[in-house]
């Protein structure tokens, strides 16, 4: 796994051009003050009219309508919902993205399952911060950053892969580092998105939980969850409770440990060599805030 770092980044590539940030949520907001605080020229658009145009106005960006701020601009980061991008792609910004130019996204839905399809002569790459909007914000103004992922999918220009990482670096991806990865292996990958999930639950149930995810993940909910937790799950869940009961479980445990633990020693190494525990650590030791906030030190408890 390669990491980059702000020493890898030609901070250049993205300062010699225009970027137009389209949407202003919770990425939106935090990509478009960041370039701006990082000395490069952005250009929100919006609906005009809408709950968000004020807000960009308010925090001292320049807000134009859609099609207008493409217009004008080298690079066209695309931040809104995953279920508005094609249409938005199709009406407002293909008609008027510069011949080219690049095209850029946080997410690998819409390219990789086909409802973008940009034109051939776009540079097409993903900038995608691994931590919500708000803590890709507040990490920047503290002077550091939230691991990134960068990814291309077309490459016409040839620097497509170099201006990804200087827009990382522009937004603090450099700051933690920032991996190269693809469009498909974004849209499959999830582990640390799990705590996050779970501090919004235990914030404020599932409901809040819903209303603070994408629209996409939470349908992913609704249809996956039934296909996984089936009648044969909660058959399985109930055969553990009654082992657990009848103390059917208890007996085995003391079982297992007279025998000095065969089991439990195997499965604990086992668990510590999986690639998902290497590369975890790998990715925990970018996130500095983990560490100085963390509940477990293995070598004081």
């Amino acid at each position: 796994m390669k990491v980059y770092y702000d020493k890898d980044a030609d901070l250049s590539l993205i300062k010699g051009r225009k970027v137009a940030i389209i949407g202003y949520g919770s990425q939106g907001h935090a990509h478009a003050q960041n370039l701006n605080d990082s000395g490069i020229k952005v250009t929100v658009g919006l609906r005009k009219g809408g709950a968000s145009w004020d807000k960009a106005k308010k925090a001292g960006l320049q807000v134009k309508e859609v099609g207008e701020a493409v217009k004008g601009a080298d690079i066209v980061m695309i931040l809104l919902p995953d279920e508005n991008i094609a249409a938005v792609y199709k009406n407002d910004v293909e008609p008027n993205i510069k011949k080219g130019g690049g095209l850029a996204f946080a997410h690998g839905f819409n390219i990789h399952y086909g409802q973008v399809q940009p034109r051939a002569d776009l540079d097409v790459f993903m900038v995608a911060p691994k931590a919500p909007g708000h803590t890709v914000r507040s990490t920047y103004a503290q002077g550091g950053g939230v691991p990134m992922l960068i990814a291309v999918h077309q490459n016409p220009s040839g620097k497509a892969r170099d201006v990804a990482l200087s827009y990382a670096a522009a937004i603090g991806g450099g700051k933690a580092g920032v991996i190269e990865t693809s469009f498909k292996e974004e849209t499959e990958t999830c582990l640390h998105e799990l705590k996050l999930i779970v501090d919004l639950i235990y914030e404020g149930g599932i409901g809040t939980m819903n209303y603070s995810i994408s629209n996409n993940a939470e349908y992913g909910e609704y249809v996956t969850g039934p296909k996984i937790v089936t009648e044969e799950t909660k058959n399985a869940m109930r055969a553990a409770l009654r082992d657990i009961q009848t103390g059917e479980y208890a007996k085995s445990f003391i079982l297992e440990n007279r025998a000095g633990a065969p089991t439990l020693l195997s499965r604990r190494r086992i668990t510590a060599e999986h690639e998902i525990e290497k590369v975890g650590a790998k990715l925990r030791d970018m996130m500095p805030w983990i560490k100085k906030n963390r509940l477990v030190d293995t070598s004081k408890n």
